[in-house]
């Protein structure tokens, strides 16, 4: 078991490997942040953000939890999607799942895990929904389809938010999009969800959801 000590070791050697490459970043870093992109991801300690993107600290804005949800009563998350978009002015937000969710799994597997098993009823209520397309499927492959399912309807709760709806009220360019994440070979899968404005909404939804149907 590494000690907390090797942390520390790290986090020296890594700062002092960037300040080689850079040595002006730290300290430009510490006046600004202005990234472009936010991530809602899942907490799941196999997927960072940062690295799986290639992108630096102060790039990428990260707001994760379990099983990557946007819950509209989530103040937590709330926030976070409201201070990117309207004091850093995030152009993107990136909703991202990965094959293998624990929470996913667990809700198929009807596996209780305990006091997180309240925050899973929004997936349970997504198999609800999409009952009839997960029944065709193979018990293998309905984990990758509930994960996939679980990004797109994500997408949707992000744009109903109101940080979004008045972003694009105010013709603030801003788009969400819709990734799934897979750890057995390090690829980003593309939902093609990506939403740019509200008219965009509820055709970019249903393509999304026929093109699962089509898979």
């Amino acid at each position: 078991m590494k000690s907390i000590q090797t942390l520390f070791d790290n986090n020296r050697q890594w700062a002092s490997k960037v300040s080689r490459a850079d040595p002006a970043f730290f300290e430009t870093l510490s006046h600004q942040q202005a990234p472009e992109y936010l991530w809602i991801g899942c907490s799941d300690s196999r997927v960072p953000a940062n690295e799986l993107i290639g992108l630096l600290p102060g790039e990428v804005f990260v707001h994760r939890n379990v099983a990557n949800l946007i819950v509209h009563s989530d103040l937590n998350c709330l926030s976070t999607m409201q201070y990117g978009v309207d004091v850093l002015a995030v152009k993107h937000i990136i909703v991202c799942g990965h094959y293998g969710c624990g929470g996913v799994n667990a809700v198929l597997q009807g596996r209780r895990v305990g006091l997180v098993d309240n925050w899973l009823r929004h997936i349970h209520d997504i198999r609800q929904k999409h009952t009839s397309l997960l029944a065709t499927l193979p018990n293998e492959l309905q984990s990758e389809r509930l994960c996939e399912l679980n990004v797109i309807e994500q997408v949707l709760n992000a744009c109903q938010t109101t940080v979004v709806q008045d972003a694009w009220l105010r013709q603030q360019p801003l788009k969400v999009h819709g990734w799934v994440y897979r750890l057995s070979n390090g690829l980003l899968h593309n939902l093609n969800v990506s939403i740019s404005c509200q008219e965009e909404l509820l055709d970019r939804y249903q393509d999304a959801l026929s093109a699962l149907v089509r898979a």
